[in-house]
């Protein structure tokens, strides 16, 4: 397989940020059900990305939340992955402050595939005994440096990392221009909360009006329309 990471000082993997939300900008709402914003044919097409990314990395608050598998769900992708010597599905990756994570998580029970937890420094040891045969431990410094996570997960040979979420990673990764690719789904309703989590947090991102995103693919889905920005 070719290498897709980013080459020279720093070398990291290809991070491709992909997220659904409402038209005003909401990727959940309040209530206790996780709100569904996409449709059968782009969950589809976020499995094969997955499927052609080498790990997935979602922060702990999405973990506690959404409790997802982050697993290829198609057996045929999954085979094409086997076949060519890797798991059925990528790498699973997380980051904690807190190390409030519960090793009976779908996180770490569901897949055999690896499963790595990047902690800031005052988490690592007990979250490590907590986790013990569950995941990997790792201290990512306090606080958690975004820069040392991708160098490591690199050296690890991920060159292709899908980043799921939820807003607060979302925020770092854009905010730090860690960010190669956006997948933006938009689906045709309003959320209307403002206390519901939004795509991104306030704050200064490299891409402003002044350097704006190459859109590079926009394709309707049914009812949802997937906009596929470039930012390398």
């Amino acid at each position: 397989m070719p290498d897709r990471g980013r080459r020279g000082v720093g070398e990291r993997p290809y991070v491709l940020l992909s997220c659904a939300m409402s038209v005003d900008g909401y990727i959940d709402d309040r209530t206790p059900q996780r709100l569904l914003l996409s449709n059968d044919e782009d969950f589809d097409r976020v499995d094969e990305v997955r499927a052609g990314c080498d790990a997935i990395l979602v922060g702990a608050g999405t973990v506690r939340r959404d409790n997802p598998r982050l697993l290829v769900r198609s057996p045929e992708r999954g085979r094409e992955r086997v076949a060519r010597g890797l798991p059925p599905s990528p790498a699973k990756v997380t980051l904690t402050a807190t190390g409030d994570l519960d090793p009976a998580a779908a996180f770490f029970t569901a897949g055999e595939t690896e499963k790595i937890v990047y902690a800031a420094s005052p988490a690592v040891a007990k979250l490590a005994v907590r986790l013990a045969g569950a995941a990997e431990v790792i201290d990512a410094g306090e606080p958690i440096d975004l820069g040392r996570v991708l160098a490591d997960l690199y050296g690890r040979g991920v060159r292709r990392l899908m980043v799921e979420g939820g807003t607060s990673v979302h925020t770092r990764f854009l905010r730090q221009d860690l960010v190669d690719e956006l997948h933006l789904v938009v689906a045709p309703f309003f959320v209307g909360d403002s206390a519901a989590p939004r795509f991104v947090l306030d704050g200064d991102f490299p891409r402003d009006r002044h350097r704006r995103m190459d859109l590079a693919e926009v394709r309707r889905m049914g009812d949802v329309t997937l906009l596929r920005y470039l930012l390398a």
